[in-house]
């Protein structure tokens, strides 16, 4: 079953990701998404959860749809796959800055936790039985 349709993608956000990129994203997208947030709808039925999270958890997934869409890329060594410095003759160009070292982009889109904090689907507890 798929978390979400193009139709109501296209609804959540303007963008101009053609259906064909949204098919190709969505699977690694929701492998994504299922893993930040334990499985849970893995687990439980989407249809029977409150309509509220699972508008929020579909908010979640075209974001990160859309991030994958714009860094170009799926898996974490194709978006840092740029160097992290380069030289030309007495110019160097670092990405990142000071002395926090290498920067790398993540897996998830920021916007992911915009979307899912205060919902429960964060939840990285263990379940008592």
């Amino acid at each position: 079953m798929s978390y979400l349709t193009y139709l109501e993608f296209k609804e959540l956000t303007p963008t101009d990701i053609t259906e064909t990129c949204f098919s190709l994203l969505l699977g690694r997208s929701s492998d994504i998404l299922d893993d930040v947030t334990n499985q849970f709808y893995v687990r439980n039925n989407m249809e029977d959860d409150n309509p509220w999270r699972v508008n929020q958890f579909k908010k979640a997934l075209t974001s990160q749809i859309v991030y994958f869409h714009e860094v170009g890329a799926t898996t974490f060594e194709g978006i840092n796959r740029e160097p992290y410095s380069f030289s030309a003759g007495r110019t160097k160009v670092s990405r990142g800055g000071g002395y926090s070292g290498k920067i790398e982009k993540s897996l998830v889109a920021k916007d992911v936790y915009v979307y899912l904090r205060g919902t429960g689907l964060l939840y990285s507890g263990v379940d008592v039985i």
